[in-house]
């Protein structure tokens, strides 16, 4: 079970051009907002990627207009974990569960989650949270991280594990912010 104060989300190339491009583009863009509010009523440390900003373009503005208060790590490898600044900064949080969002689900958020489940961290990918192009690249990159020991959530199933019960007023504020 994944725990507040062990946990990190990564949001994974959520820009440019190729974000419109996105399987379900709309919901995926609503379910990052929430989980982005989510994330910042717990108090969960975020890490902000972008592929290649000069090429794709800058992260989506509904999407970046929540983050102002984060600085992204540009990249050219696929997988976040070949950008040495990813790696500073992920170690720095001390955190070995990540909670990976971001596109595409097939090629960046897969091998960013097989390296991270190589480096012996737990990974959770939310489902309604990832896209690809099509859903079957979707659908794939969801089947391989699974069968490599990644769980597959949804937004709501990680909140309420996050919670753990329905107290407090982090709970009051996640129940306002899902409905």
């Amino acid at each position: 079970m994944f725990t507040m104060d062990n946990c990190v989300m990564l949001l994974v190339d959520v820009q440019g051009q190729l974000a419109q491009l996105m399987h379900q583009r709309d919901p995926l863009f609503k379910n990052l907002e929430i989980m982005i509010k989510g994330m910042k009523i717990m108090g969960i440390p975020m890490i902000w990627m972008e592929q290649i900003p000069s090429k794709l373009g800058t992260t989506t503005p509904c999407i970046a207009d929540l983050i102002q208060d984060l600085t992204p790590i540009e990249k050219s490898s696929f997988s976040c974990c070949g950008e040495p600044e990813f790696m500073a900064r992920f170690e720095s949080l001390g955190c070995n569960q990540v909670i990976l969002t971001g596109i595409e689900t097939h090629i960046c958020v897969y091998q960013t989650g097989m390296d991270l489940l190589k480096k012996g961290c737990e990974v959770q990918v939310v489902s309604d949270c990832v896209s690809s192009r099509t859903r079957e690249n979707k659908n794939v990159g969801l089947s391989r991280l699974d069968r490599a020991g990644a769980g597959i959530t949804s937004v709501e199933m990680l909140f309420f594990e996050l919670l753990k019960a329905a107290e407090g007023n982090e709970f009051k504020q996640i129940v306002k912010l899902i409905k």
